[in-house]
């Protein structure tokens, strides 16, 4: 997506251990003009799929996830890092590890909101190892939901997440990728798509 690769080279700040710094328009700060492009550009790649509802991760995904949901006309699930009072019931809970905090996680989704009737459309901000999207697809199958595909801002393509998760056969569209990162100019090269 060439809109967001530009604004990728203009705003994002390449950081020590292979880190992107994208807070300023992605995921702290939120551009909510370039999430219409971004939703818009998902329901181009998976509107010929049926699609009941859009799960992610919190926090960065869930911005995201809800332009995108507003393409599809579906609900917004999204994954909890912890359990809280006002999570009442049963949950599935999925283990993940997160790249940026370099923890692990039991993530959870409340058994009210996914099914084995939902057709499901993973949505996140980044792919980088695929922990947070290995642990979601756990989610999908314990809930014996169909998994449709997933789709990813920002895709590092020079690690393994990408690669394991399309050779799992899994549906997987990214609308930039990053093949190359150097901390010390600041480059950032993407793979033609």
């Amino acid at each position: 997506m060439q809109l967001l690769e530009e604004r990728i080279q203009k705003d994002g700040i390449v950081k020590e251990g292979n880190v992107l710094k994208v807070d300023s328009f992605l995921n702290h700060q939120m551009d909510v003009k370039l999430f219409k492009e971004i939703g818009k550009e998902f329901k181009r790649l998976f509107g010929n799929e049926e699609i009941t509802k859009i799960l992610t991760i919190e926090a960065s995904g869930i911005g995201i996830a809800c332009i995108v949901a507003e393409f599809f006309d579906v609900p917004v699930v999204f994954a909890k890092k912890s359990k809280s009072k006002n999570i009442d019931g049963a949950v599935y809970t999925s283990k993940v590890v997160s790249f940026t905090h370099n923890k692990t996680y039991d993530v959870i989704v409340s058994k009210k909101f996914l099914n084995e009737n939902d057709k499901v459309l993973l949505i996140d901000d980044f792919l980088a190892n695929g922990n947070a999207m290995k642990g979601l697809i756990e989610i999908v199958k314990l809930a014996n939901a169909k998994l449709i595909g997933a789709g990813i801002v920002i895709e590092k393509g020079f690690q393994k997440g990408g690669a394991e998760l399309r050779e799992a056969g899994i549906h997987l569209e990214s609308l930039a990728i990053i093949d190359d990162m150097d901390e010390t100019t600041g480059k950032i090269t993407f793979r033609k798509q």
